[in-house]
């Protein structure tokens, strides 16, 4: 996997000023060499998708990353990809964020405290679908499904890694929102709904915490991007006509660079409409 973009003088200007950086600016960010070097990323969802890609970029400049997903076999293929690049050790963390309860997540902190001793930042992808159609014919049990995965789980893990984020020189935390979840749809339900309260929780979590801590919150969201989620939300879709993970990957690591460390409780749209 690789992510090639060329440094221009305009953009290390950017990155050498003070100034918040615009939307725009993360969207166009060129990372450094090693721009993440000594953090310790968890990335949910790391077994396929942009939360893959993700992994491995950030590994690439030089995250230590904790792979959290409920497949093994995924994740020890993405572990596989990181050594096979060179970069650091990382970890794999099995769990199913659907059946996990509060006191595994706290075990989970724990765990990470022991073992490696410091956490960075979180980057929350795993996601589910679930339906698309109207509200009134929404299986209930699917809704509940969507939004533990989505919102509920989002919000636990976030809570018990709070311990060690804040230990953190500067923690991000980057929630993954929707375009529906911004501007809600008809027919999207539960997904739609999930990330509308995303959105609301970066911005209380932020409101809470930009006075006390050096943490900052945020959320992405990604856009129409090639991955099997789309397919399944767009069938008649042509895959072609997307950006891959690999395409949006800037803003990602933008977040969780020291360069953001001024951006607080913003939602970023990566493939922003013209």
């Amino acid at each position: 996997m690789s992510v090639n973009i060329d440094q221009s003088s305009d953009q290390k200007e950017m990155q050498n000023t003070n100034q918040p950086l615009t939307h725009d600016d993360i969207r166009r960010f060129v990372p450094s060499d090693n721009c993440l070097d000594g953090k310790t990323i968890l990335v949910t969802g790391a077994g396929d998708g942009i939360g893959r890609v993700a992994a491995l970029t950030y590994a690439r400049y030089g995250a230590t990353v904790l792979l959290l997903g409920r497949t093994s076999s995924k994740l020890e293929y993405v572990y596989d990809e990181i050594e096979s690049l060179g970069g650091k050790q990382p970890a794999m963390l099995p769990m199913n964020l659907e059946g996990a309860t509060y006191a595994e997540m706290q075990q989970l902190e724990g765990l990470i405290d022991k073992e490696i001793g410091k956490l960075d930042g979180i980057l929350h992808n795993a996601g589910l679908l679930g339906q698309l159609t109207p509200l009134e014919m929404y299986d209930v049990d699917t809704f509940a499904q969507v939004m533990k995965v989505n919102f509920t789980s989002t919000f636990m893990l976030t809570q018990a890694l709070l311990p060690l984020l804040k230990d953190a020189d500067n923690g991000s935390i980057v929630f993954t929102s929707s375009t529906v979840g911004t501007h809600p749809r008809a027919f999207w339900g539960a997904y739609a709904l999930s990330k509308q309260a995303v959105e609301g929780m970066s911005d209380i979590f932020t409101q809470e915490t930009q006075n006390t801590t050096n943490l900052r919150f945020n959320c992405i969201n990604p856009g129409g991007t090639r991955t099997n989620m789309r397919a399944h939300a767009y069938p008649g879709e042509s895959p072609m006509s997307l950006k891959t993970p690999e395409d949006i990957m800037a803003g990602y690591v933008c977040l969780m660079s020291d360069e953001s460390i001024g951006v607080r409780g913003q939602v970023v749209e990566l493939q922003p409409k013209d």
